[in-house]
């Protein structure tokens, strides 16, 4: 019934459109302000060319900001339905790949009683204490279809290499010392980690009512903390360096941008982390 409920609720949104491989980029149309689907890629980033610094980091926000905001868990379309469309497995359309495991697992299960699958908020939902309400919380790009036992053991920890005191499950490596816990995933979802949390820190200024300004910093957060901020912001750097974009991001990114209306930049233009964090942060973006 939720995927006649899917397909009905896609056609009305988007007409034609539903017939479209999420892995073809949006086609040019006039577009009212910044955001709203329809653009070429080039078209969605024009507006923050030739811009350096803090007026870049300004201009992605304004670009990506306020999208199209769906329910956690719905009777009409939810997040569950969309991580069906956005994290589908591309040799086999029934099923869904999991973030930490790489698992190919049947989409129809949907948690199923903790037989099934999760969904991750890789941005701990805890860090800003959002939790699951709509708008941060089922922010979809933030979103991951996760196996559920490695969902708890990544808890809230922060992202970091775990060289020492290390426990393994399914290739990821975690541990929890001194009221501090961190993470550290498969080189495979190294750098997903590292830019869904880059797209967080930007899409989330702060400036609308209810929505917390968030921040990557370079140190481990209490695992109770509740502050809006997130490491290791160094880790994550390198690991985007270390795992570049491939298609599933691509086309996970072109499917919640047919639904949320807003993309992740850091997928797109890679290159634009070195212009917010990096070595290129006088520079122009051009």
């Amino acid at each position: 019934m939720k995927k006649q409920l899917l397909y009905v609720a896609f056609a009305l949104l988007f007409g034609s459109c539903a017939s479209t491989s999420i892995s073809e980029e949006p086609t040019q149309e006039t577009k009212p302000n910044y955001g709203g689907p329809g653009l070429s890629v080039a078209a969605y980033y024009a507006p923050a060319r030739n811009a350096a610094g803090e007026e870049l980091k300004a201009l992605l926000h304004e670009i990506i900001d306020d999208h199209k905001a769906f329910p956690y868990t719905a009777s009409s379309t939810d997040t569950w339905d969309i991580l069906n469309q956005s994290d589908k497995d591309p040799n086999n359309s029934n099923n869904v790949l999991l973030i930490y495991t790489r698992e190919s697992v049947d989409g129809a299960q949907e948690y199923n009683g903790g037989a099934g699958w999760n969904r991750e908020h890789v941005w701990a939902k805890s860090r800003g204490d959002f939790g699951t309400s709509t708008g941060t919380g089922t922010d979809v790009h933030n979103l991951r279809a996760s196996n559920i036992q490695v969902n708890t053991q990544r808890s809230n920890h922060s992202f970091d290499t775990c060289s020492t005191n290390c426990e393994t499950t399914f290739g990821n490596k975690f541990k929890e010392e001194n009221d501090h816990g961190i993470f550290e995933p498969r080189d495979e979802d190294k750098g997903d980690v590292a830019r869904i949390l880059f797209y967080m820190a930007i899409r989330y200024e702060g400036d609308t009512t209810g929505e917390r300004d968030l921040e990557l910093l370079d140190n481990t957060q209490a695992w109770h903390s509740k502050s809006p901020y997130h490491g290791v912001k160094q880790t994550l750097l390198e690991w985007h360096v270390q795992d570049p974009v491939d298609d599933f991001e691509r086309n996970r990114n072109n499917a919640i941008y047919q639904f949320q209306h807003n993309r992740n930049p850091f997928i797109d233009h890679p290159e634009l982390v070195a212009y917010i964090w990096g070595d290129k942060q006088t520079a122009m973006w051009q």
